[in-house]
């Protein structure tokens, strides 16, 4: 089966440029580690308040998870609504569930304000139910749901499921119109031009080696050494996620590194598009080994799935290409005779309590 080992999203942008001539700064007010989706957000944000920002990169803009996605942005949490109540009680979990809502808001405005060409489309997610139990449960998520955070969604029996998916195989589905679409290497590059326009710095290719802390003329603070030398930033954020590494060994040990695959079809006939995703919904389905797919904006069929190899390797990766394949066919036979184009992996992360966590 002859395929790219290439990310297709990469195909379809031009990065921002950085100058590796520049010298690192003596110091900063915050140094960034990652120029993905999380520090180029916040350098931006940190930059429009006027301060001095590093943005340290091991390897280029985007380089990890934040290129590599399916380019879902979809409400809710990993964990079932009945289960965060029980953990966290009902308050916090109203909370919880509104910022998921929020975070949509939040990259649709940063898309708008900063003219981010990403084909950004609140075009609404399906998930897709592979046992009857995970269907009878829709109807009660969906309750719970309505009642708990007035957010609507909408079951989708059996014998409707063929006008969002074209696809046999489910027991039904659940839709929430309020989930997005996007090319995430086109959203990862505009951020990282936005940070740039406000004023923040993005260093490619200076990987942070060590960093200790280090008060500064009365000022609390740390040294960073890098692999282009050192500098002082009163504060650090981290945002590595997956790619996390012994340089914060306290971070490290509370995340679990998880290889995530991905293949993208040839384009396809736009009557086929059509009938595969009527609505083209963001699509996943309800195993916890999950596959998620959706149409990529030039009708490319887009399949992805954990397929259990980590880390990334050039074997695994034809090894996972293949698992997909026949998933991708399980789901869609009319896919059978269809040549995939591109295959690629990368690492993302979850916590211990599958939560996402945020703080010092």
């Amino acid at each position: 089966m002859p395929f790219q080992e290439r990310n297709y999203w990469l195909d379809t942008v031009q990065m921002p440029k950085t100058d590796s001539s520049v010298q690192l700064p003596e110091s900063v007010d915050v140094a960034i580690i990652g120029a993905g989706f999380t520090g180029l957000s916040a350098a931006r944000t940190l930059a429009k308040r006027r301060a001095r920002i590093a943005v340290l990169e091991a390897e280029t803009i985007g380089w990890g998870a934040s290129s590599r996605n399916g380019g879902m942005v979809l409400s809710g949490l990993k964990l079932g609504v009945n289960k965060l109540i029980a953990m966290y009680g009902r308050e916090k979990t109203q909370q919880m569930y509104a910022a998921s809502l929020q975070s949509i808001d939040c990259v649709e405005q940063i898309v708008r304000e900063e003219n981010i060409d990403c084909n950004f489309s609140r075009c609404g997610h399906l998930e897709v139910a592979c046992k009857q139990k995970h269907f009878d449960d829709y109807a009660r998520q969906a309750e719970v749901i309505a009642r708990e955070f007035n957010h609507h969604l909408r079951v989708v029996p059996r014998s409707e499921l063929r006008a969002e998916i074209g696809s046999d195989i489910y027991f039904g589905g659940m839709a929430d119109e309020i989930s997005a679409g996007a090319n995430p290497a086109r959203y990862v590059a505009g951020l990282g031009r936005a940070a740039q326009r406000a004023g923040a710095c993005i260093y490619e290719a200076t990987r942070v080696q060590n960093i200790e802390r280090s008060p500064r003329q009365a000022d609390s603070g740390w040294k960073v050494s890098t692999s282009r030398g050192p500098l002082w930033a009163r504060d650090i954020m981290v945002a590595t996620s997956g790619y996390t590494s012994k340089i914060t060994p306290a971070l490290q040990k509370k995340i679990i590194p998880i290889g995530s695959y991905i293949i993208v079809t040839e384009v396809l006939p736009e009557a086929l598009a059509q009938e595969l995703s009527p609505r083209n919904r963001m699509i996943y389905d309800s195993k916890n080994y999950l596959y998620y797919y959706r149409l990529t904006p030039d009708r490319r069929m887009l399949f992805g799935g954990r397929a259990a190899f980590f880390p990334e390797t050039d074997n695994s990766i034809r090894q996972s290409a293949e698992i997909l394949r026949r998933g991708m066919i399980d789901v869609y036979p009319q896919l059978r005779d269809t040549k995939v184009d591109y295959v690629w992996g990368g690492t993302l992360d979850f916590a211990f309590d599958i939560m996402p966590h945020a703080g010092k």
